[in-house]
Protein backbone atom coordinates (compact mmCIF):
# COMPACT_ATOMS: atom_id res chain seq x y z
CA UNK A 1 0.00 0.00 0.00
CA UNK A 2 1.50 3.27 -1.27
CA UNK A 3 0.87 6.46 1.26
CA UNK A 4 1.33 9.96 0.65
CA UNK A 5 2.40 12.12 2.94
CA UNK A 6 3.19 16.40 3.48
CA UNK A 7 6.03 16.86 5.17
CA UNK A 8 7.26 20.26 6.75
CA UNK A 9 10.54 20.03 8.30
CA UNK A 10 12.87 23.15 9.27
CA UNK A 11 14.00 25.37 12.34
CA UNK A 12 12.49 28.82 11.88
CA UNK A 13 8.74 28.89 11.85
CA UNK A 14 7.08 30.22 8.83
CA UNK A 15 4.24 32.55 9.17
CA UNK A 16 2.20 34.64 6.31
CA UNK A 17 0.68 36.95 7.12
CA UNK A 18 -2.01 37.14 4.90
CA UNK A 19 -2.73 33.65 6.09
CA UNK A 20 -2.71 34.80 9.68
CA UNK A 21 -5.43 37.79 9.23
CA UNK A 22 -7.37 34.84 7.50
CA UNK A 23 -7.41 32.54 10.25
CA UNK A 24 -8.15 35.25 12.21
CA UNK A 25 -10.96 36.79 10.56
CA UNK A 26 -12.35 33.14 10.93
CA UNK A 27 -12.28 31.77 7.55
CA UNK A 28 -12.40 28.04 7.11
CA UNK A 29 -9.20 26.37 5.63
CA UNK A 30 -11.49 26.15 2.29
CA UNK A 31 -12.91 29.67 2.27
CA UNK A 32 -9.26 31.01 3.04
CA UNK A 33 -7.64 28.20 -0.14
CA UNK A 34 -10.08 30.47 -2.50
CA UNK A 35 -9.61 34.15 -0.84
CA UNK A 36 -5.57 33.42 -1.66
CA UNK A 37 -6.40 32.09 -5.23
CA UNK A 38 -8.21 35.12 -5.87
CA UNK A 39 -5.44 37.06 -4.79
CA UNK A 40 -2.91 35.29 -7.90
CA UNK A 41 -0.94 33.73 -5.16
CA UNK A 42 -0.98 30.33 -7.55
CA UNK A 43 0.68 32.40 -10.52
CA UNK A 44 3.27 33.97 -8.17
CA UNK A 45 4.29 30.81 -6.59
CA UNK A 46 4.39 28.70 -10.01
CA UNK A 47 2.35 26.18 -7.26
CA UNK A 48 -1.09 24.14 -8.05
CA UNK A 49 -4.00 24.50 -5.80
CA UNK A 50 -3.22 20.98 -3.79
CA UNK A 51 -0.08 22.70 -2.88
CA UNK A 52 -1.88 25.30 -1.27
CA UNK A 53 -4.42 23.64 0.16
CA UNK A 54 -2.02 21.89 2.04
CA UNK A 55 0.12 25.31 2.87
CA UNK A 56 -2.70 26.71 3.90
CA UNK A 57 -3.60 23.63 6.47
CA UNK A 58 -0.44 23.73 7.94
CA UNK A 59 -0.52 27.34 8.28
CA UNK A 60 -3.82 27.16 10.05
CA UNK A 61 -2.31 24.21 12.61
CA UNK A 62 0.38 26.37 13.39
CA UNK A 63 -1.62 29.91 14.60
CA UNK A 64 -4.07 26.92 16.21
CA UNK A 65 -0.78 25.95 18.47
CA UNK A 66 0.20 29.15 19.39
CA UNK A 67 -3.05 30.70 20.33
CA UNK A 68 -2.54 29.06 23.76
CA UNK A 69 0.46 31.07 23.88
CA UNK A 70 -1.04 34.21 22.57
CA UNK A 71 -3.75 34.23 25.23
CA UNK A 72 -0.64 34.91 27.96
CA UNK A 73 1.43 36.65 25.82
CA UNK A 74 4.66 37.03 27.99
CA UNK A 75 4.74 33.24 27.27
CA UNK A 76 5.73 33.59 23.64
CA UNK A 77 9.22 34.94 24.42
CA UNK A 78 10.32 31.96 26.35
CA UNK A 79 8.23 29.25 24.84
CA UNK A 80 10.79 26.61 23.31
CA UNK A 81 8.13 25.07 20.63
CA UNK A 82 8.08 27.63 17.71
CA UNK A 83 11.54 29.51 16.63
CA UNK A 84 10.10 32.85 16.00
CA UNK A 85 11.32 36.17 15.06
CA UNK A 86 11.10 39.02 17.67
CA UNK A 87 9.19 40.94 14.83
CA UNK A 88 7.34 38.39 13.97
CA UNK A 89 6.56 37.80 17.68
CA UNK A 90 4.85 41.35 17.96
CA UNK A 91 2.90 41.14 15.00
CA UNK A 92 1.23 37.83 15.89
CA UNK A 93 0.35 39.18 19.19
CA UNK A 94 -0.54 42.11 18.14
CA UNK A 95 -2.75 41.33 15.35
CA UNK A 96 -4.40 38.48 17.67
CA UNK A 97 -5.41 41.21 19.97
CA UNK A 98 -6.46 43.87 17.52
CA UNK A 99 -10.54 44.23 16.91
CA UNK A 100 -13.14 45.23 14.88
CA UNK A 101 -14.31 48.69 15.78
CA UNK A 102 -17.89 47.69 15.01
CA UNK A 103 -17.88 44.97 16.99
CA UNK A 104 -16.02 46.73 19.94
CA UNK A 105 -19.13 49.14 19.56
CA UNK A 106 -21.94 46.43 20.19
CA UNK A 107 -20.67 45.47 23.23
CA UNK A 108 -19.08 48.62 24.71
CA UNK A 109 -20.35 49.14 28.36
CA UNK A 110 -22.14 45.62 28.48
CA UNK A 111 -21.17 43.35 31.42
CA UNK A 112 -18.51 40.88 29.89
CA UNK A 113 -20.34 38.48 30.97
CA UNK A 114 -21.98 34.75 29.78
CA UNK A 115 -24.84 36.63 29.28
CA UNK A 116 -23.65 39.03 26.30
CA UNK A 117 -21.63 35.78 25.14
CA UNK A 118 -25.03 34.50 24.18
CA UNK A 119 -25.72 37.44 22.10
CA UNK A 120 -22.30 37.12 19.94
CA UNK A 121 -24.74 34.97 17.13
CA UNK A 122 -26.32 38.14 17.13
CA UNK A 123 -23.77 40.55 16.37
CA UNK A 124 -21.91 38.52 13.90
CA UNK A 125 -25.33 38.60 11.73
CA UNK A 126 -25.40 42.13 12.22
CA UNK A 127 -21.74 43.36 11.35
CA UNK A 128 -20.99 40.51 9.07
CA UNK A 129 -18.29 39.32 11.35
CA UNK A 130 -17.42 35.61 11.71
CA UNK A 131 -18.42 34.19 14.47
CA UNK A 132 -15.11 32.53 15.48
CA UNK A 133 -14.05 35.99 15.35
CA UNK A 134 -16.62 37.60 17.51
CA UNK A 135 -15.80 35.01 19.99
CA UNK A 136 -11.96 35.87 19.51
CA UNK A 137 -12.25 39.69 20.14
CA UNK A 138 -14.74 38.87 23.42
CA UNK A 139 -12.77 36.51 25.04
CA UNK A 140 -9.73 39.21 24.41
CA UNK A 141 -11.68 41.56 25.99
CA UNK A 142 -12.94 39.38 28.80
CA UNK A 143 -9.29 38.14 29.08
CA UNK A 144 -7.65 41.87 29.65
CA UNK A 145 -10.58 43.20 31.86
CA UNK A 146 -9.95 40.28 34.41
CA UNK A 147 -6.31 40.42 34.45
CA UNK A 148 -6.13 44.43 34.98
CA UNK A 149 -9.16 45.33 36.69
CA UNK A 150 -7.83 45.08 40.13
CA UNK A 151 -4.07 46.13 39.35
CA UNK A 152 -2.61 49.03 40.85
CA UNK A 153 -1.06 51.63 38.64
CA UNK A 154 -2.14 53.23 34.97
CA UNK A 155 -4.48 51.43 33.47
CA UNK A 156 -3.17 51.93 29.81
CA UNK A 157 0.43 51.24 31.10
CA UNK A 158 -0.63 47.77 32.71
CA UNK A 159 -2.41 46.27 29.48
CA UNK A 160 0.90 47.13 27.66
CA UNK A 161 2.77 45.49 30.38
CA UNK A 162 0.82 42.35 30.35
CA UNK A 163 -0.28 41.89 27.42
CA UNK A 164 2.59 43.66 25.24
CA UNK A 165 0.21 46.18 23.03
CA UNK A 166 1.12 48.76 21.15
CA UNK A 167 0.44 52.24 22.86
CA UNK A 168 -2.91 52.84 21.01
CA UNK A 169 -3.93 49.15 21.03
CA UNK A 170 -3.91 49.57 24.74
CA UNK A 171 -5.55 52.45 25.26
CA UNK A 172 -8.40 51.19 23.11
CA UNK A 173 -8.51 47.68 25.58
CA UNK A 174 -8.64 50.30 28.77
CA UNK A 175 -11.75 52.27 27.32
CA UNK A 176 -13.23 49.21 26.98
CA UNK A 177 -11.86 48.02 30.33
CA UNK A 178 -13.63 51.58 32.03
CA UNK A 179 -17.10 50.71 29.94
CA UNK A 180 -17.45 47.47 31.05
CA UNK A 181 -16.54 48.50 34.46
CA UNK A 182 -18.34 51.72 35.11
CA UNK A 183 -21.18 50.31 32.81
CA UNK A 184 -21.99 53.68 31.39
CA UNK A 185 -24.99 53.69 28.71
CA UNK A 186 -23.89 53.35 24.96
CA UNK A 187 -27.16 51.45 23.70
CA UNK A 188 -29.68 53.87 23.56
CA UNK A 189 -31.26 54.59 19.74
CA UNK A 190 -30.33 58.50 20.42
CA UNK A 191 -26.52 57.27 20.95
CA UNK A 192 -26.16 54.66 17.98
CA UNK A 193 -24.64 57.64 15.60
CA UNK A 194 -21.94 57.61 17.90
CA UNK A 195 -18.84 55.11 17.05
CA UNK A 196 -16.31 53.40 19.18
CA UNK A 197 -13.51 55.54 18.40
CA UNK A 198 -16.04 58.48 19.95
CA UNK A 199 -16.51 56.66 23.08
CA UNK A 200 -12.82 55.68 23.27
CA UNK A 201 -12.08 58.95 22.89
CA UNK A 202 -14.12 60.34 25.75
CA UNK A 203 -13.21 57.21 28.25
CA UNK A 204 -9.07 58.54 27.79
CA UNK A 205 -10.92 61.92 28.47
CA UNK A 206 -12.34 60.59 31.68
CA UNK A 207 -9.29 58.21 32.73
CA UNK A 208 -6.91 61.18 32.43
CA UNK A 209 -8.70 63.56 34.49
CA UNK A 210 -11.79 62.51 36.35
CA UNK A 211 -10.20 58.99 38.29
CA UNK A 212 -8.66 58.99 41.41
CA UNK A 213 -5.35 58.39 39.25
CA UNK A 214 -5.75 61.80 37.74
CA UNK A 215 -4.48 63.07 41.12
CA UNK A 216 -3.06 59.99 43.14
CA UNK A 217 -0.81 58.51 41.20
CA UNK A 218 0.05 56.19 44.25
CA UNK A 219 -3.49 54.98 44.84
CA UNK A 220 -5.25 51.25 43.91
CA UNK A 221 -7.53 50.88 41.21
CA UNK A 222 -6.98 54.08 40.16
CA UNK A 223 -8.06 54.58 36.08
CA UNK A 224 -10.83 51.68 36.96
CA UNK A 225 -13.42 54.17 38.30
CA UNK A 226 -14.39 57.90 38.75
CA UNK A 227 -13.18 59.63 42.16
CA UNK A 228 -15.83 59.64 44.46
CA UNK A 229 -14.68 63.13 46.12
CA UNK A 230 -14.51 64.79 42.90
CA UNK A 231 -18.06 63.90 42.16
CA UNK A 232 -19.25 64.76 45.21
CA UNK A 233 -17.53 68.51 44.90
CA UNK A 234 -18.95 68.73 41.73
CA UNK A 235 -22.53 69.59 43.54
CA UNK A 236 -21.12 72.95 44.20
CA UNK A 237 -21.20 74.24 40.87
CA UNK A 238 -25.12 74.43 41.28
CA UNK A 239 -24.56 77.85 42.78
CA UNK A 240 -23.90 79.07 38.80
CA UNK A 241 -27.26 78.09 38.07
CA UNK A 242 -28.75 78.76 41.54
CA UNK A 243 -27.79 82.12 41.85
CA UNK A 244 -29.46 84.69 39.63
CA UNK A 245 -26.97 87.40 39.72
CA UNK A 246 -24.10 85.16 39.08
CA UNK A 247 -26.54 83.45 36.39
CA UNK A 248 -27.25 86.76 34.87
CA UNK A 249 -23.60 87.89 34.87
CA UNK A 250 -22.33 84.71 33.60
CA UNK A 251 -24.90 85.50 30.82
CA UNK A 252 -23.32 88.85 30.10
CA UNK A 253 -19.81 88.28 30.38
CA UNK A 254 -20.22 85.18 27.75
CA UNK A 255 -22.48 87.37 25.52
CA UNK A 256 -19.67 90.11 25.57
CA UNK A 257 -17.43 87.63 24.00
CA UNK A 258 -19.22 86.12 21.60
CA UNK A 259 -21.47 88.86 20.03
CA UNK A 260 -19.98 88.75 16.25
CA UNK A 261 -18.20 85.57 16.57
CA UNK A 262 -20.92 83.22 16.22
CA UNK A 263 -23.54 82.35 13.57
CA UNK A 264 -26.16 81.79 16.10
CA UNK A 265 -25.49 84.50 18.70
CA UNK A 266 -29.42 85.24 19.09
CA UNK A 267 -30.51 81.69 19.92
CA UNK A 268 -27.23 81.00 22.22
CA UNK A 269 -28.15 84.52 24.16
CA UNK A 270 -31.89 83.11 24.34
CA UNK A 271 -30.80 79.63 25.40
CA UNK A 272 -28.17 80.65 27.29
CA UNK A 273 -29.61 79.56 31.16
CA UNK A 274 -30.87 76.43 29.67
CA UNK A 275 -28.02 75.49 28.08
CA UNK A 276 -26.17 76.57 31.33
CA UNK A 277 -28.55 74.68 34.05
CA UNK A 278 -28.05 71.28 31.82
CA UNK A 279 -24.38 71.43 32.18
CA UNK A 280 -24.42 72.06 35.97
CA UNK A 281 -27.13 69.56 36.65
CA UNK A 282 -25.41 66.88 34.53
CA UNK A 283 -22.40 68.11 36.98
CA UNK A 284 -24.68 67.75 40.06
CA UNK A 285 -26.38 64.11 39.63
CA UNK A 286 -23.04 62.09 39.10
CA UNK A 287 -23.14 61.02 42.83
CA UNK A 288 -25.62 58.92 41.57
CA UNK A 289 -24.42 55.67 39.63
CA UNK A 290 -27.93 55.53 37.39
CA UNK A 291 -26.94 59.26 36.49
CA UNK A 292 -23.11 58.51 35.78
CA UNK A 293 -23.72 55.46 33.48
CA UNK A 294 -26.33 58.01 31.86
CA UNK A 295 -23.60 60.72 31.08
CA UNK A 296 -23.15 60.08 27.36
CA UNK A 297 -27.63 60.03 26.77
CA UNK A 298 -27.38 63.27 28.96
CA UNK A 299 -25.25 65.33 27.12
CA UNK A 300 -26.43 64.22 24.14
CA UNK A 301 -30.66 64.78 24.88
CA UNK A 302 -30.14 67.87 27.03
CA UNK A 303 -26.95 69.57 24.92
CA UNK A 304 -26.15 68.60 21.92
CA UNK A 305 -29.41 67.79 20.50
CA UNK A 306 -30.56 71.58 21.67
CA UNK A 307 -27.90 72.92 19.66
CA UNK A 308 -28.15 70.54 17.10
CA UNK A 309 -32.02 72.07 16.35
CA UNK A 310 -30.96 75.85 16.66
CA UNK A 311 -27.74 74.40 13.99
CA UNK A 312 -24.81 75.53 15.71
CA UNK A 313 -21.92 74.75 13.81
CA UNK A 314 -19.16 72.53 15.75
CA UNK A 315 -16.55 76.22 15.53
CA UNK A 316 -19.90 78.28 17.27
CA UNK A 317 -19.98 75.08 19.94
CA UNK A 318 -16.15 75.10 20.26
CA UNK A 319 -16.50 79.54 21.25
CA UNK A 320 -19.19 78.71 23.32
CA UNK A 321 -17.48 76.36 25.51
CA UNK A 322 -14.02 78.10 25.66
CA UNK A 323 -16.08 81.03 26.68
CA UNK A 324 -18.40 79.80 28.92
CA UNK A 325 -15.72 77.81 30.38
CA UNK A 326 -13.32 80.69 31.32
CA UNK A 327 -15.70 82.99 31.83
CA UNK A 328 -16.89 81.52 35.21
CA UNK A 329 -13.33 82.54 36.62
CA UNK A 330 -13.86 86.27 36.49
CA UNK A 331 -17.22 85.81 38.77
CA UNK A 332 -16.20 87.30 42.18
CA UNK A 333 -18.19 85.28 44.06
CA UNK A 334 -17.42 81.99 42.42
CA UNK A 335 -15.26 79.75 44.56
CA UNK A 336 -15.40 76.59 42.59
CA UNK A 337 -13.02 77.17 39.97
CA UNK A 338 -10.43 74.05 40.19
CA UNK A 339 -13.62 71.85 40.57
CA UNK A 340 -14.74 73.53 37.42
CA UNK A 341 -11.86 73.16 35.12
CA UNK A 342 -11.53 69.94 35.62
CA UNK A 343 -14.96 69.08 35.15
CA UNK A 344 -15.35 71.88 31.90
CA UNK A 345 -12.54 70.69 30.43
CA UNK A 346 -13.65 67.04 30.35
CA UNK A 347 -16.97 67.77 29.35
CA UNK A 348 -15.99 70.39 26.67
CA UNK A 349 -13.52 67.58 25.19
CA UNK A 350 -16.51 65.01 25.22
CA UNK A 351 -18.97 67.73 23.55
CA UNK A 352 -17.25 68.46 20.52
CA UNK A 353 -16.23 64.78 19.86
CA UNK A 354 -20.01 63.71 20.00
CA UNK A 355 -21.28 66.74 17.97
CA UNK A 356 -21.43 65.16 14.85
CA UNK A 357 -23.94 63.82 12.92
Amino acid sequence: MSMELDVFVGNTTVLDEDVYQLWLDGYTVSDAVNMRMETGVLLECEANEEVLLSDTMDQFRTFQMCERLLQSPSKVDNQLMFQIPPHHRAMLIERYYEFDSVFAREVLGKKLSKGTKKDLDDISSKTGIALKSCRRQFENFKRVFKVVEDLKGPLVENIQQHFLLSEDLARDYAAIVFFANSRFETGKRKLQYLSFQDFAFCAGQLISYWTVGAVDTMMEDIDVGLEKEFLHDLKDLKVLVHDKDMLDQHKSLVCAQLKGKISVFSEMEANFKNLSRALINIASKLTHTKDVRDLFIDLVEKFIEPCRSDKWTIGDLRLFLTYYSSSAHTLEAFRHRAVWDRYMDVIKSCILKMYHD
